[in-house]
């Protein structure tokens, strides 16, 4: 899941000490945009085996995707979720990394990069991709660097890696330590080079603030891997423009801070316009039973951010969430329901505000409701709009 950032020093001097990101930056973050044809007239159907080997895709403007809820099902459901997706014609798949859930009573916390690993050998087009991975506490930057590097072998041209500072559910509960935002951020852009520097394949001698690597990946990719941070207030925001090959964020960030993340992508000589820009975006297909349903397990969103992220235990969480945050105070902006065209205008707002993909994300038991819903009454309607225009 994507972090809350505190307002603090925007132009920290350990920022200003990575102006060799710039120039890397602004080359991958231009060029993802524009790769090798995506398959969307093939209406979501499996390609042949010898595509598997090729680069199948880009991250282009309007991608639907899904997001896979490690926290409520468990790894066998969500490879035959994963594949389904696919099947339905969904661009891509999203993946939270956590070793706990959010909320005790979401029941699961599988492992996102096997869970990846599978799937993709499953399936010959949809992109995978986390949102997001720590690589700072829990995982070291180089180990983070030669596990996408391997996924990309397996799947090629369908891999991103999402990162982002974290939460204690996480972190402090596998290391016992968890500091302020100041160093988290800069953890996090020092550990985003170290990944980039191992992906290019040469030996490095890393040695600054936090980290000391000196290695080479044996096994690095053979195309770059769109690297994208997530962003959850201004100041994040603006680093990720920065530091990062495209955002992953929630409706009302992206809303209230685009400004940010522009400004930082032009601090870094980089062109806004032509980075990803992922949306997440909670639906319901269904009735009052399902809204509920869905509410309660992640009744903890609207404080997910402040304060919610420091707390260690999913336990405590889903408690406070209980007592501090009403039912209908979740699902506000939600599209609920089964008329295609509730769904569809949320989705074509938030293309309309600059977001290159929006993936759908449902708290309800029936995942596989929601994923023929959208693949029949959804998917085919936008792509049907966005050929036509």
């Amino acid at each position: 899941m994507q972090e809350c950032l505190n307002d603090t020093h925007a132009k920290d001097p350990f920022f200003a000490r990575r102006a060799m990101l710039k120039s890397a930056g602004a080359i991958v973050g231009a060029s993802l945009m524009s790769r090798a044809k995506v398959s969307a007239s093939s209406g979501g159907k499996p390609q042949s085996a010898e595509s598997k080997s090729s680069s199948t895709g880009r991250l282009q403007k309007g991608m639907i995707g899904f997001q896979l809820a490690f926290e409520q099902f468990p790894v066998p459901k969500l490879l035959e979720l994963g594949i389904a997706c696919e099947e339905a014609g969904f661009d891509l798949i999203t993946c939270s990394d956590h070793l706990q859930p959010w909320q005790a009573n979401e029941g699961h916390s599988g492992q996102a990069w096997l869970t990846m690993g599978a799937i993709g050998q499953r399936t010959h087009r949809i992109w995978m991709g986390t949102t997001v991975t720590c690589p700072t506490f829990r995982y070291n930057p180089a180990v983070v660097a030669e596990a996408f590097a391997s996924l990309s072998l397996l799947t090629p041209g369908r891999i991103f890696l999402g990162v982002g500072s974290g939460e204690a559910l996480n972190e402090e509960a596998a290391v016992g330590f968890w500091p302020k935002w100041p160093e988290r951020s800069e953890r996090l852009v020092e550990a985003t080079e170290i990944i980039r520097q191992l992906w290019t394949g040469q030996q490095i001698s890393h040695k600054d603030k936090y980290y000391q690597v000196n290695m080479k990946l044996y096994d690095p990719p053979a195309a770059q891997i769109p690297l994208l941070m997530a962003g959850n207030g201004p100041k994040a925001m603006h680093r990720v423009g920065r530091y990062a090959d495209g955002l992953i964020t929630d409706p009302k960030t992206w809303k209230q801070h685009k400004a940010e993340f522009e400004s930082g992508a032009r601090d870094a000589g980089k062109d806004p316009s032509q980075m990803p820009v992922f949306v997440e975006s909670f639906v319901v297909v269904g009735d009052k039973k399902d809204v509920e349903q869905a509410a309660q397990l992640w009744r903890f969103i609207p404080k997910a951010w402040n304060p919610y992220y420091n707390v260690r235990d999913p336990q405590e969480i889903e408690r406070r969430a209980k007592a501090e945050v009403p039912l209908e105070k979740v699902t506000e902006g939600w599209p609920i329901g089964t008329d295609p065209a509730v769904h569809i205008k949320t989705i074509n707002e938030l293309f309309e505000s600059g977001a290159t993909e929006v993936h759908i994300h449902s708290g309800q038991p029936d995942q596989g409701r929601v994923i023929e819903f959208y693949g029949k009454e959804v998917i085919p309607r936008l792509r049907k709009t966005r050929a036509a225009a």
